[in-house]
């Protein structure tokens, strides 16, 4: 029988989970108090909670190991998210926002997870296009390890916006509203709130981000990088032996290239600071330098000042009955800095959460 899904918020995830729960034939309706806007009207202060569209955007692998328990809860969810951006790549290569190439990774100080990478575990990792670079191609000797492989990046406007478009175009419903809690939902009726139709809401998905408080593992990052108008053909990521990082992720579409960037927790701060600016783009210069194709200086185009939804353990993705039974919750938010590269992953396992929790009121199996 279908069901009525609220989704609240329209990043990544949410927007991703809501294709996902229309696809399975549920009637489905994004709450958020910010929708997908050009980057060009959209304000990098009121709206700097709005996580997604200050992303990069871009798959960098994190190979699973022991060593890293999160890395392996998060690799089987941006696989499932690569096989998404392959084939919306390959239906709409020229409207979605999205553009395939390679990644270049340099360590200087590698772990273990990095350290027991060859080809042939990496191809059972299923990592495409993977190849160990010899030292000869190192930008200096203070990288220790490095490699490519295939990936993608994203235009955060330009995908999110042709994802929202999808959805509509498809039967959703959209509700600007801003919420206190997941359970406010439930309390929203047809007669208070025309754009809920048919009736009450079944169940509720939090992809809010940062999760409404009360959970203390979550903490925020803040993130600052450069968007500059040079265009490079790869997506290269350097981490230094101090624990920094340099990297540039190439929007496309005429989205510049943004340079990075910053890990700052619990750093609250919106404005852009001029001399982490100038930092980034000398170390990627270092590292990168035909970015600049003979030039001196990049073309800055503006800064940007993100927060990352980061949680302590990773991200929650569970499902919830709230107390009296009184209604049920999917929560899939705290993705920190790697909600695109997990959004499809993540809203597969919220369709099966929430189904899950349908079969379980019919005294069905959930498995």
């Amino acid at each position: 029988m279908t069901k009525h899904i609220a989704v609240i918020g329209s990043g990544v995830t949410g927007i991703s989970s809501a294709l996902l729960l229309l696809r399975a034939g549920h009637r489905v309706t994004i709450i958020a108090k910010d929708f997908p806007a050009p980057f060009e009207t959209i304000d990098p202060i009121t709206q700097i909670n709005y996580t997604s569209p200050w992303g990069g955007a871009h798959n960098r692998w994190v190979p699973p190991h022991p060593s890293n328990p999160q890395a392996v809860f998060e690799h089987p969810l941006s696989i499932t998210t690569f096989s998404h951006m392959k084939s919306l790549f390959a239906s709409h290569p020229t409207t979605a926002g999205i553009t395939f190439l390679k990644g270049i990774e340099y360590l200087e100080s590698p772990g273990p997870e990095y350290l027991s990478l060859t080809p042939a575990t990496a191809a059972s990792l299923q990592l495409p296009g993977f190849r160990l670079l010899p030292q000869s191609e190192f930008p200096d000797q203070k990288v220790k390890w490095g490699c490519e492989y295939e990936t993608y990046c994203v235009n955060p406007m330009v995908y999110l916006s042709f994802l929202l478009r999808r959805f509509v175009h498809r039967g959703g419903r959209v509700l600007k509203h801003a919420l206190r809690s997941p359970v406010e939902v439930f309390a929203l009726s047809e007669r208070s709130t025309p754009s809920l139709k048919n009736g009450g809401v079944d169940a509720v998905v939090n992809a809010s981000g940062f999760g409404f408080g009360g959970d203390e593992n979550m903490f925020i990052t803040r993130g600052q990088t450069v968007l500059v108008a040079e265009e490079c053909d790869a997506t290269v990521t350097r981490q230094n032996a101090d624990g920094s990082w340099t990297f540039c992720v190439p929007r496309g579409f005429e989205g510049g290239t943004v340079i990075g960037g910053t890990k700052e927790v619990d750093d609250w701060g919106v404005e852009p600071r001029p001399e982490t600016r100038e930092k980034l783009l000398e170390m990627f210069k270092g590292t990168c330098p035909r970015i600049l194709n003979g030039k001196g200086e990049f073309t800055v185009m503006g800064d940007i000042v993100g927060r990352r939804p980061s949680r302590r353990g990773g991200p929650r993705i569970e499902g919830e009955v709230l107390e009296g039974g009184k209604g049920f919750v999917m929560h899939a938010y705290g993705l920190g800095g790697r909600g695109y590269e997990l959004s499809w992953g993540v809203a597969e396992r919220v369709v099966e959460g929430v189904e899950g929790y349908f079969r379980g009121l019919r005294g069905e199996s959930k498995i």
